[in-house]
């Protein structure tokens, strides 16, 4: 190992490093950090900014409008890229860094790799209080920055130039590790950036790395062989780490080896396509009446890369009490779950070690033969749902419909909180493999433009020819709009469908749910608002650089998407629909919400004691 030594600051050092780790992708080497979303203040541009100017061409630098936008973005283009790839993002001290909060939340509920570099105050407190500060009376080691240690997974304050040297390795080890991958955190201080070390030079020695794939232990596989092997209804739930793990090939196989009914999560939407004759549907409370019918009566489930949320299990109502779940998982915190019989291993490698310990077992034809039946009244009520005749009025999954049936199947489909993840999830019909991003491991508001113009980045290194396709409510649209705005001056298209309720429409129907009074969630029920009126969303759009249309019905959409696929540039299209009507009302498990115990209102407690009358189902366990 040589002695010579380079002398760099911090960032140089930091930035340097980073352009030399390489991964290698379907036998292509690139560089596994991608470049990063920044916007500039006082507690980094100087130092950190410098650095990066120098290695612009190697690590592109995303000008973002919003913090919280920019971690949303990184956070779209790491799932696109399987986890195999992120970005950085950089933001001043104060303000600029506390936006990233919910983003680093969002990519440590989704597992998501995001590298967060942050201004930080000055370590020698000399000019202490310096402008945005947040001063702790009792402790001032304390600050901002402290506050991302409960949403990161790994989390450091870079105090002298040397740290860097073993804090970056440990970060990107933690980004690429499938058993613990999440968002890392480096906190600069703002004079510590400019500070210089004397590196050693085999520091920045280009590297290649790859991800690990944990082998499952043969004892966990075997007890779980012997489990399935008696299992007369089995059913495969298979999550979003089927895709993480490249592993949707081996699910098939085991699946059609074995004749095993699969079910979807939410984040595993595009495991299968949705003519495939083992493909039941998505589960739980957002699900189809077809997942759910085989899930209460399955009696050994294969849960493969899930973390089994709420809402996949229905808050543990979906299942029969007695049903033996097991669950494969790179991560030991997923696989132990609720008494399962873990299997703590990468999923395509545990597909397989249980498809060969599991022998010839095959389930019994009558169960399959359920499930497909199943599928095949669910598919009438999607087609039912979609459908645009009879005069209904304007609703999600007619706009979902008319996308579904025009998109290609390659095309990238987004969606995040409020009701259409519900919609997508029920009613979309998955085309290809691999195409669907539902994020709803935080259901973040806002994710829907920032992560799809993230998508689009990755995405237009992948599959250019394809495009980006997001479906947003009026609720988020307005929290955060800002990147139709970057996606144009990127030249990073995206098509935006703007479906207008009037307001927060989903929660408003929970609240009705709920035996409560229509208040504060639409518009025209929120009590401070004298006269309520609608936003044009068409000419917001305009405004932003984007090509937009309003659109009267979903004949309508239909010739607008035709042109919207046609566009050069981002393209949004706004329709409205109705708050009330056109919900997808089947495949819903029981969700548990905190009900009033006491009220005033008989409605109220009626609603409470219905909610309440489906508990002694609930599973009881970890």
């Amino acid at each position: 190992m040589s002695d010579r030594t380079v002398r760099l600051t911090t960032a140089q050092a930091i930035i340097r490093w980073l352009a030399n780790q390489f991964i290698e992708i379907d036998g292509q080497e690139m560089r596994v950090c991608g470049g990063g979303f920044g916007i500039f203040g006082h507690g980094n541009v100087t130092c950190l900014g410098e650095a990066l100017h120098g290695v612009r061409e190697d690590l592109p630098l995303y000008r973002g409008q919003n913090e919280q936008s920019m971690g949303f973005a990184a956070a779209g283009y790491a799932k696109q890229w399987l986890r195999q790839r992120f970005m950085f993002c950089t933001a001043s001290a104060g303000p600029g860094t506390s936006n990233l909060l919910t983003s680093a939340a969002l990519a440590s509920a989704n597992r998501l790799p995001m590298l967060l570099l942050c201004g930080d105050t000055f370590l020698t407190r000399l000019p202490d209080p310096v402008l945005q500060q947040m001063e702790n009376f009792g402790d001032p080691t304390l600050g901002v920055n402290d506050a991302f240690k409960p949403v990161v997974r790994y989390w450091d304050r870079i105090t002298h130039p040397a740290q860097v040297i073993q804090s970056l390795p440990a970060a990107l080890a933690t980004m690429l590790d499938p058993g613990d991958c999440g968002p890392a955190f480096l906190g600069l201080p703002q004079d510590v950036q400019g500070w210089v070390y004397d590196y050693p030079e085999v520091f920045f020695d280009k590297k290649t790395h790859r991800i690990r794939r944990i082998t499952p232990d043969a004892d966990e596989v075997a007890d779980a062989a012997t489990a399935l092997k008696q299992a007369r209804r089995p059913m495969i739930i298979a999550g979003g780490g089927v895709q993480y793990s490249r592993a949707v090939k081996e699910l098939t196989d085991f699946a059609e080896t074995h004749r095993i009914p699969v079910v979807e999560t939410i984040a595993g939407r595009a495991n299968m396509v949705a003519t495939h004759p083992l493909n039941t549907g998505p589960v739980g409370v957002t699900g189809s009446d077809s997942a759910n019918a085989i899930a209460e009566k399955a009696d050994v489930i294969v849960a493969v890369g899930t973390r089994l949320q709420d809402f996949t299990t229905g808050s543990w109502t979906a299942f029969a009490k007695s049903a033996r779940i097991i669950s494969i998982n790179a991560a030991r915190h997923d696989a132990g779950k609720h008494m399962s019989l873990p299997v703590v291993g990468d999923a395509r490698q545990s597909l397989v070690a249980l498809g060969e310990t599991a022998g010839g077992y095959v389930a019994p034809d009558a169960w399959v033969q359920e499930a497909q039946s199943e599928r095949k009244k669910w598919d009438a009520s999607v087609a039912e749902n979609v459908s645009c005749g009879d005069n209904r009025p304007n609703c999600y999954a007619q706009a979902i419909g008319v996308v579904n049936q025009l998109c290609d199947a390659r095309d990238r489909i987004v969606a995040a909180a409020g009701g259409l993840p519900a919609e997508v999830t029920a009613n979309w019909r998955t085309l290809d493999t691999g195409t669907v991003d539902v994020e709803f491991g935080y259901s973040c508001m806002g994710y829907e433009i920032a992560g799809a113009w993230g998508a689009r980045i990755a995405q237009s290194q992948r599959e250019p020819d394809r495009d980006t396709i997001t479906f947003c409510g009026d609720g988020s649209y307005l929290m955060l709009n800002s990147d139709i705005y970057s996606s144009v001056l990127t030249r990073k298209k995206l098509i935006v469908l703007v479906l207008d309720n009037g307001g927060f429409a989903v929660i408003n129907k929970l609240q009705n749910n709920t035996g409560n009074e229509s208040f504060n969630n639409l518009l025209v029920d929120a009590p401070t608002i004298p006269e309520a009126f609608g936003v044009d969303f068409e000419a917001h759009a305009v405004s932003m650089g984007a090509a937009a249309e309003t659109v009267a019905n979903p004949a309508g959409l239909a010739e607008a998407f035709g042109r919207a696929r046609a566009s050069d540039r981002t393209y949004v299209i706004v329709m409205k629909v109705d708050p009330y009507e056109g919900w997808t009302e089947g495949g819903h498990a029981w969700w548990e919400v905190g009900t009033p115990h006491i009220t005033g209102s008989d409605r109220v407690r009626k609603a409470h004691e219905d909610w309440e009358s489906t508990r002694p189902q609930q599973r009881k366990g970890v």
